[in-house]
């Protein structure tokens, strides 16, 4: 059966979560240019965080969020790169029930523009987990608009065609097969 999709935009209610050891509420960027890019695309921030980086911690908020009945979509950043402090893959592929590995590449091809080969440091992923998508992407609020602007948002737009995660998504009104 061919997939059908809605008209309507469907809202999603979305967390963030800043990895930093250094970051405030004050002085998150990251965290607080993906609260204001979901927002005006019109979705709701379910929660933010932020948490040293530290595997337990970081799996302990990312796997609350995927266990509730609210959170449709996660979104951290910090943690991705090469540094001894930086463990946010280690901590969150482990909960994955599957990888979308198109992300991290895609991220990487579309930074090489403008960092050059310095993306080969980015360790971005994400992945399905309880029905809840999980974006990882680096600490930087470039690294982050770049993974929004050309990525994310259209991946949780109900209306982007021909596909979008928002039927794999708890708690969405799916439209056709959810196949």
């Amino acid at each position: 059966m061919a997939k059908t999709f809605t008209e309507d935009f469907i809202p999603l209610n979305i967390a963030v979560l800043t990895v930093s050891d250094s970051r405030t509420e004050d002085t998150d960027t990251s965290g607080q240019l993906l609260v204001e890019k979901l927002t005006d695309a019109g979705h709701f921030l379910s929660d933010k965080k932020i948490v040293v980086d530290n595997v337990y911690k970081i799996r302990a908020a990312v796997s609350q969020w995927i266990a509730d009945d609210k959170t449709q979509a996660v979104l951290i950043t910090g943690g991705t790169g090469f540094t001894s402090c930086d463990s946010t893959p280690e901590a969150v592929t482990p909960l994955l029930d599957k990888t979308v590995d198109g992300f991290g590449e895609l991220f990487r091809q579309i930074s090489y523009n403008q960092i050059g080969t310095s993306t080969i440091q980015s360790r971005a992923i994400a992945g399905l987990a309880n029905q809840t998508i999980v974006f990882c992407m680096p600490g930087s609020t470039n690294a982050c608009r770049t993974a929004w602007d050309d990525i994310i948002q259209t991946q949780l737009d109900s209306r982007h065609r021909p596909c979008n995660f928002v039927p794999q998504l708890k708690n969405t009104v799916h439209c056709g097969s959810r196949g």
